[in-house]
């Protein structure tokens, strides 16, 4: 029996060692010169850069424009546009590289900067070329910003609940509805958004949607207040109401019924950087950790020494090296064309849980420093819970995984 468990193709090179029974792959990372190049300049912006400005972000609420600008400028958003469009045309897997060493400073900033990727997913996925060299190409000139909007106020991990309908009207389709907690609402540019286009009730998912592309200056569009969330602070998420919104027919992707799949196959793209994002905060926590650990004294020595807090630093770097594995399989099985629902599930649903442990072990750690702004892991701990919430949550994802899980049982897969 082989347990032939990973990568190869220049991300992770596979040694193999046998045994009587089984094939064991020691996973050796293995960054192409571009890779690490791009992974020094994200770290140094996100050290130099995203850390020192992280705690007026939290305490303001305000949209990192300045961050944003410097980001794109440095090409460490937009990342995966494709090359006809201007765009550098990297990998999933590089994406989660840049997405982990941001998410280290600050997941609310790192959210702000590459969410809009999420936006521009269903584009590059399942746009025509004039779509993605109208929209897709827009981002790369200027440092705009595009947003997914899907998720509304009665329907969030179940996407069939979705009410927002678009009618069809000669050539254009008349847009209405509500979208709730959508990433960047206030600050982009142009919107994906999910509507029910089928006035059949009883029709199923497959068939019942349509993605639109929807620009924010267009009559009808409007944004509503900023909320004000218990962590990721910087990120700008609001509602965004459509009231009769004209859409033109050349702005509907990848056809006429078929949004349930575009935001289906979006999910297995975009849960992969939420787990590098995740793994980054869990990094950060450990880090933070070790070094109070080192620094705070009790019953005449740092608590470091006490095995108590030392074992829940090994158990946080147990956490962060299998996380980081997990992104990293999610990211190679889309890089090498496979379907990586299920591995795409359990990094997201592993790395979220993970981050949540690591932010309250940090708390803990700390001590009653742990409970105080003025130290840095209350933030990650409230940063860290969205993660097992948005891009589907953390039971949702258990669903997904139980089903593949009986399926191959069956025989099915």
């Amino acid at each position: 029996m082989n347990c032939n468990l990973l990568f190869a193709s220049g991300n992770l090179q596979p040694i193999a060692r046998q045994t009587s029974r089984f094939t064991f792959y020691i996973l050796k990372p293995q960054l192409s010169e571009t890779q690490r190049s791009i992974q020094n300049v994200a770290r140094t912006f996100a050290r130099e850069e995203i850390l020192p400005a992280a705690k007026k972000y939290d305490q303001t609420g305000e949209f990192p424009w300045p961050l944003f600008k410097k980001a794109w400028s440095l090409g460490l958003t937009n990342g995966h546009i494709p090359a006809h469009c201007g765009g550098i045309e990297h990998g999933l897997f590089t994406g989660c590289l840049v997405v982990e060493e941001l998410a280290y400073a600050c997941t609310g900033i790192q959210l702000a900067l590459e969410s809009t990727n999420l936006g521009q997913t269903p584009l590059y996925m399942f746009g025509n070329n004039e779509q993605q060299k109208k929209y897709l190409g827009r981002l790369v000139e200027d440092p705009l910003i595009a947003a997914y909007c899907v998720t509304e106020p009665g329907a969030g991990s179940d996407v069939n609940g979705l009410i927002t309908k678009a009618e069809k009207k000669g050539d254009e389709w008349i847009l209405n509805g509500q979208k709730m907690w959508i990433t960047g609402a206030g600050v982009a540019n142009w919107y994906f958004v999910l509507a029910r286009t089928s006035p059949d009730p009883k029709s199923p998912p497959g068939k019942a949607f349509t993605g639109f592309i929807v620009e924010r200056d267009w009559i009808g569009v409007q944004p509503g207040r900023k909320e004000i969330n218990m962590g990721q602070r910087a990120s700008d998420t609001r509602g965004v109401t459509f009231n009769d919104v004209r859409v033109p027919k050349e702005n509907v992707v990848g056809g006429e019924g078929n949004g349930f799949k575009i935001v289906m196959s979006v999910f297995d793209h975009t849960r992969p950087p939420t787990a590098a994002a995740a793994t980054g905060l869990s990094q950060r926590c450990l880090e933070e950790s070790a070094r109070y650990s080192l620094e705070r004294r009790a019953f005449g020595v740092p608590i470091a020494q006490h095995q108590a807090v030392s074992c829940m630093l090994a158990d946080m770097a147990i956490g962060v090296e299998l996380s980081r594995m997990a992104w990293m399989r999610s990211a190679y099985e889309v890089d090498n064309g496979k379907r990586n629902t299920y591995a795409a599930s359990i990094a997201k649903c592993y790395c979220a849980d993970i981050a949540n442990k690591c932010a309250a072990d940090a708390v803990q750690i700390f001590g009653g420093n742990g409970f105080n702004s003025e130290y840095p892991v209350e933030k990650l701990m409230r940063d860290a819970k969205i993660l097992q919430i948005y891009e589907g949550t953390t039971q949702i994802q258990r669903v997904i995984i139980a089903r593949h899980v009986l399926e191959t049982a069956m025989g099915i897969n």
